[in-house]
């Protein structure tokens, strides 16, 4: 009995001294291995846990007869929450934790897309200008480091494109400035368009004596900058070498100290772009000012033949892209004959020669696009219209489908859009009725034929000889087959015109002599001239009734007014509304003189 006590007391007590150890451990780990920013949080709180252990022991050791299990299971808590703080700080954990989104920030896009492909996040790339990014290196990202993959399913980069050479800046006025730092301020500010020019003058050698431009600029902006070269004659120079110069530099040499020269450019596979890659004459020769003349043989980078893009993926064109410094720019489309992510085109063939910086457009495949089921023809058009897509529109009478809804469409859900697909969708017009005959009707007649036919109506007046409130005119021909619900606008007799109820004819003798033949030609001159005019200021406001088809909606427009109109067909209105019948102008309702023409567009 005994030794099964001393055995107890001999276990509690190996617990007590292990979870000691390895707070103690803990707190050691922590400050040697723990660099970051939380290092003083985390130290404090591996301190805190030590003198919490401490104080643990001792109450332990003097009660751990009665409360012996709860020790053990209390030390084998602390133990197991410090090892794993250990092995934390020690970063042996790093197998065991989460998939989470990398920080890309200043890290080449290459490293993006070879982690998107390992973890199959989709990448869209943004391109910007930046000064302090290098170019093709991340400037920012949608996702904040950290996050858990398992929430990510597409990551959106912006990649620097290097400094925008457009981007506006102040220039200062730099006159009295020395050559040197006005070289200084030129390079750190990216000026692209600097022109050098050196001048005799009472200045002081290499000053700053002229400036075309200050203030508000634009980098790529022309300055044009003079520089003394002070008002003695120039000196015959040793030249200096200028082999690998920048050929801003090198020309700047030789204007500073009068030597004429050439430019001429070929590709170095050794010397950088715009470097220069050698001169016709050996460094230290004697120069004479004004009179001998230098070739100057500047590189335009390395020789770039491009190879079959088509047979790279995203990530090897960008890693060549980066190599040779080209530009380059994604762009995806559906298409049924390449594999996703796979090249449908560029627009540089193999073998072409091209030099650094050219921009390289490539055409990546999404894959076969699918049909879709659709419940709404605008849901429909919103998708054809975003992946251009031909489709056409049909329309038919239906009597269990409502006008307007899809009755059909050429493709089936599941069916692959093929390039040069044209799907056809079948729109039904409702149920079918026809256009009675409503001609010398009263309204009341008309409204209660239209009922029954299930056609909608509105009504407008004009004079006429019939009477009043008689159908004289209707904007749909008797027999026509329509949908129900289909408007019609039917004409209806206001009277006669009141001049017009005036007998003013009056049959009276005429005397046919020289002076009153004058007269009758006269007052026939100024009844054509009467009739030729037009008077502006009579007209009425527009009656604008769209129909089912563009035809359709041009015969009710031409009924239903007395104005002039010029009619546009067209496929589709400036909003993009594709409706067969469709007006395009807002003008229903407004008014306008009958003098003017007025154009209307209409989708056929």
């Amino acid at each position: 009995m005994e030794d099964k006590k001393t055995n107890k007391r001999t276990l509690t007590n190996i617990f007590l001294f292990l979870t000691l150890t390895s707070t103690i451990a803990n707190f050691v780990i922590t400050i040697l291995y723990k660099n970051d920013k939380n290092l003083l949080i985390d130290s404090t709180s591996s301190l805190i846990l030590c003198i919490f252990t401490v104080f643990f022991i001792f109450s332990a050791i003097s009660n751990r007869r009665k409360h012996r299990n709860y020790i053990i299971i209390s030390s084998i808590s602390l133990i197991l929450f410090s090892t794993f703080s250990i092995l934390s700080n020690l970063k042996l954990l790093k197998n065991f934790e989460l998939p989470n989104v990398n920080d890309f920030t200043n890290k080449s896009l290459v490293s993006v897309i070879k982690w998107s492909e390992k973890n199959k996040i989709d990448i869209d790339q943004i391109y910007e200008y930046s000064d302090t990014v290098d170019e093709y290196n991340i400037i920012n990202q949608s996702i904040t480091p950290g996050t858990i993959l398992k929430n990510v399913k597409k990551l959106t980069v912006t990649v620097s494109e290097g400094p925008d050479p457009d981007k506006e800046i102040i220039l200062p006025d730099m006159e009295s400035w020395d050559a040197k730092r006005v070289l200084k301020y030129i390079t750190k500010n990216h000026l692209g368009n600097v022109k050098i020019e050196f001048i005799q003058s009472d200045k002081i050698r290499d000053t700053l004596i002229e400036q075309s431009k200050s203030g508000n600029i634009r980098r790529s902006d022309e300055i044009s900058l003079k520089f003394s070269i002070g008002d003695q004659p120039l000196e015959n120079i040793k030249l200096m070498d200028l082999t690998n110069k920048s050929l801003f530099e090198s020309e700047f040499y030789l204007k500073r100290n009068g030597i004429k020269y050439d430019v001429e450019r070929k590709f170095s596979n050794k010397t950088s772009r715009n470097f220069v890659i050698k001169t016709d004459k050996k460094p230290g020769s004697i120069i004479k000012p004004n009179d001998d003349r230098i070739n100057l043989v500047a590189s335009k980078g390395k020789k770039i033949i491009v190879p079959n893009l088509k047979n790279y993926d995203m990530l090897k064109i960008t890693e060549w892209v980066i190599k040779n410094k080209l530009k380059l720019e994604f762009v995806s489309k559906y298409d049924d004959n390449t594999k996703a992510n796979k090249v449908i085109s560029s627009n540089y063939k193999k073998g072409d020669i091209i030099e650094q910086k050219t921009l390289i457009k490539i055409v990546i495949s999404k894959g076969k696009l699918i049909m879709k089921n659709f419940t709404s023809i605008d849901e429909f058009r919103d998708w054809a219209n975003k992946y251009n897509i031909n489709y056409e529109e049909k329309f038919e009478f239906s009597n269990d489908i409502d006008k307007g809804k899809i009755i059909s469409f050429s493709h089936k859900t599941g069916d692959t859009i093929k390039n040069d697909d044209i799907i056809t969708v079948t729109i039904s017009q409702g149920k079918k009725t026809k256009i009675p005959n409503l001609i010398g009707d009263s309204k009341n007649e008309a409204i209660k034929k239209l009922e029954s036919a299930k056609i909608k109506y509105n009504f407008v007046y004009d004079y006429s000889t019939k009477d009043k409130n008689t159908v004289i005119k209707q904007s749909l021909s008797a027999g026509n087959e329509v949908g129900e619900n289909t408007t019609i606008t039917l004409t209806l007799s206001n009277g006669k015109k009141e001049s017009e109820n005036k007998n003013s004819s009056q049959s009276t003798n005429k005397t046919y002599n020289k002076n009153n033949n004058q007269n009758s030609q006269n007052n026939q001159s100024n009844q054509s001239q009467q009739t030729t005019s037009c008077d502006k200021s009579k007209g009425a406001e527009l009656n604008l009734q769209p129909g089912n088809t563009g035809s359709q909606t041009k015969t009710m427009i031409q009924s239903m007014n007395k104005h002039k109109f010029n009619f546009r067909m067209v496929s589709s209105c400036s909003n993009g509304d594709t409706s067969s019948g469709t007006i395009c102008e807002q003008l229903d309702g407004v008014w306008k003189n009958y003098c003017d023409p007025v154009t209307i567009t209409i989708v056929q």
